[in-house]
């Protein structure tokens, strides 16, 4: 199997692969929001001119408004990938703890730093002897949570070791309670966070880490001048700022994944885990199921560590939903 076809989002390679079947393809391979926020117009200006200080604050600004957090402390980046790829180089650390499984991109970037990386179920219980922890919360693809209060009592004890927290939070826009932000600013703490998949537009490429002080200074150093674009940050700004959109957005999502629940449920399939953007799933043979759907035109998320469990994301509209159950037929 292709390496590009594991990690999911790699429509023109399935394409190439796949030159047969039906179309158009039904890609439901990412955790992305099939539904984006209407971006609208932007200015003639977001793309011939520099970004300047006021709208990197304007976005700034919103963003740690909407996540309730201290706008001090959010260094903005074009997405939390870099940042993911940066913090080994950032951060002293021998002894890493990953949530597992979870987002492969964590592992990579810490063994990539000669780290020592430890995979455990629940990393907590390593508070009192990693360097850095890792958590995805929600996680991906299992969509298993930790409470606020647990996260707070870990970072605190890692604190008091010169330690690191790090939650990637790239899904907790579907559950606000259970964010870190408000905590952001505090020792050993970093949180990151993604615009585009809750808000589907994921190709804008927009993010942030809320961190310490010490560590803002560094990040903001090795970002440069202009990290986001123009029209990312007028986007981010709006969208950032549309509260309306986001609660409905919410509401809209819960009741998508309970139809998807339906047409898996209804093909044998009971998911396992997920989140309001992408369930998972557990089958004998996840490869020869995943095949059966590429060839029929629908483009799901496999794992290299697993062939028991797929990941499907949301269906766009009724005509997605029914090739899907369509696909979904032995």
């Amino acid at each position: 199997m292709n390496k590009d076809l594991i990690h999911g989002g790699a429509l023109d390679v399935m394409q190439l692969k796949f030159p047969n079947v039906d179309r158009p393809w039904i890609d439901l391979s990412t955790g992305i929001n099939p539904w984006a926020y209407p971006i609208g117009d932007i200015s003639a200006e977001a793309t011939t001119h520099l970004p300047t200080r006021n709208l990197m604050h304007r976005c700034r600004a919103a963003m740690a408004r909407a996540l309730n957090g201290p706008e001090e402390a959010l260094v903005l980046s074009p997405g939390s990938e870099l940042l993911i790829r940066l913090l080994p180089s950032l951060l002293t650390a021998r002894r890493v703890a990953i949530l597992s499984p979870t987002y492969g991109d964590h592992r990579t970037s810490w063994l990539q730093a000669n780290c020592q990386v430890l995979e455990t179920s629940n990393p907590l219980d390593e508070a009192d002897r990693a360097d850095v922890i890792v958590m995805c919360n929600p996680n991906n693809p299992d969509g298993n949570t930790f409470s606020a209060s647990d996260l707070e009592d870990t970072r605190y004890r890692l604190a008091k070791r010169g330690g690191w927290l790090i939650v990637d939070e790239a899904y907790a826009d579907l559950a606000p309670d259970l964010s870190m932000v408000p905590h952001a600013g505090k020792e050993s703490l970093i949180v990151l966070r993604s615009f585009g998949k809750f808000f589907g537009l994921a190709g804008l490429r927009l993010g942030g880490a809320f961190v310490p002080k010490s560590l803002r200074t560094k990040l903001e150093h090795i970002l440069g001048m202009w990290p986001v674009s123009c029209p990312a940050l007028e986007i981010g700004t709006r969208a950032y700022g549309d509260h309306a959109w986001q609660m409905e957005t919410r509401q809209s999502l819960a009741k998508a994944r309970r139809r998807l629940d339906g047409i898996l449920m209804d093909a044998g399939h009971r998911p396992v885990g997920g989140t309001d953007l992408f369930r998972l799933i557990e089958v004998e043979h996840a490869t020869k199921l995943w095949m059966q759907l590429a060839e029929r035109g629908v483009y799901v998320r496999r794992f290299e560590w697993s062939n028991q469990q797929l990941r499907i994301g949301l269906p766009a509209d009724s005509i997605a939903e029914g090739r899907l159950a369509f696909a979904l037929i032995p």
